[in-house]
């Protein structure tokens, strides 16, 4: 075998790269995609490990507080009402619901509490029940995160004054394959209401699903897009998509294992300070590719045995699979 010369990247490099303003071309993330593996994980550790303590993991619950019947088309959602996955439509739980979920949550681990809803906007009514769920939430001492489709700037305004610390609103995944996806909004609403959320000052909470059928530099296009915000997002989930029958990417191609680690180190060399989280999908993954995750320097997941409508590993698998790797909850280092 003919003799390769590896490159290396010197620390100095490294913090070049690490420069939250730099802004990322596709064809550079489409790059790092292809880098041999080794070369990429190594790459992504020494970034992870310059902003974070490398075994600690922040510990998010997702409580889906109204289900079901959602007028957008997504082509990947059990919710949408477009679709035939055999979700029953559910009214918005009250807040008493809302609080015992917060704080069965919290007495489990988890620091931060997400609140998702099944609409495309919310009503005046809508808000003013999500504002007081807010309120009790933090009233518990948990960090409050809400998903609740596009935001107008009274809406904001309401979150804002309520106390929301994120606000998620996923990109899902890059301009041009996002009409393949969903039809009933396009890409400038969705960074419409991001816009909305920072200038209020809440963080923001947004990343993408991966095995819907795009191609390696859409991949990059919505790592791209993310990275490049100014700032990038605090916390980005990267799901892995789930098949739900009904839906219309049930027979979707799986995604290789590897590329959807290869996604991770991606978004944590281009995003270096932000929470990547390992969303959606964790329940088909092994220990294995999601021990490799963390390696790649995911530092957050989704915690709690449902997701939404999709399950999700239970708690106390979980933590024996932390144990197993030496790692520990976020809030227990604090």
């Amino acid at each position: 075998m003919q003799n390769q010369t590896v490159k290396f990247f010197s620390p100095r490099k490294h913090q070049d790269l690490a420069n939250k303003n730099q802004v990322w071309s596709v064809a550079d993330i489409e790059a790092l995609f292809q880098l041999p593996f080794a070369d990429l994980m190594f790459r992504a550790q020494q970034v992870h490990r310059e902003h974070f303590d490398p075994n600690a993991v922040q510990l998010s619950t997702l409580l889906s507080i109204k289900t079901g019947g959602c007028s957008e088309d997504c082509g990947y959602c059990p919710q949408s009402a477009f679709n035939s996955a055999g979700v029953e439509n559910q009214k918005m739980l009250d807040v008493a619901a809302v609080v015992q979920a917060a704080q069965a949550a919290k007495d489990s681990g988890a620091d931060r509490f997400c609140m998702g809803a099944a609409w495309r906007e919310p009503s005046k009514e809508d808000m003013a029940s999500v504002v007081e769920m807010v309120k009790a939430v933090r009233g518990l001492g948990m960090e409050t995160c809400a998903t609740l489709g596009m935001l107008n700037d009274e809406n904001v305004e309401q979150l804002r004054a309520a106390g929301l610390d994120y606000y998620n609103h996923n990109l899902d995944t890059a301009p041009e394959f996002y009409g393949d996806i969903i039809t009933t909004r396009d890409y400038q609403d969705r960074l419409d209401t991001l816009e909305r959320v920072r200038r209020a000052g809440m963080h923001v909470c947004s990343g993408g699903i991966v095995g819907m059928g795009e191609n390696i530099t859409q991949r990059a296009g919505l790592i791209a897009q993310l990275a490049n915000m100014q700032p990038y997002p605090e916390s980005v989930p990267i799901n892995n998509l789930v098949k739900v029958e009904g839906t219309p990417l049930q027979d979707t191609a799986e995604i290789d294992p590897l590329d959807f680690v290869r996604t991770i180190a991606v978004a944590r060399i281009t995003m270096p300070r932000a929470r990547v989280r390992l969303s959606a999908g964790r329940q088909q993954m092994s220990e294995t590719v999601q021990a490799l995750c963390f390696l790649a320097g995911a530092n957050s997941m989704f915690y709690g045995e449902q997701l939404l409508t999709t399950g999700n590993p239970d708690v106390a698998r979980d933590r024996a699979m932390l144990d197993k790797l030496g790692m520990y909850p976020f809030a227990e280092t604090h």
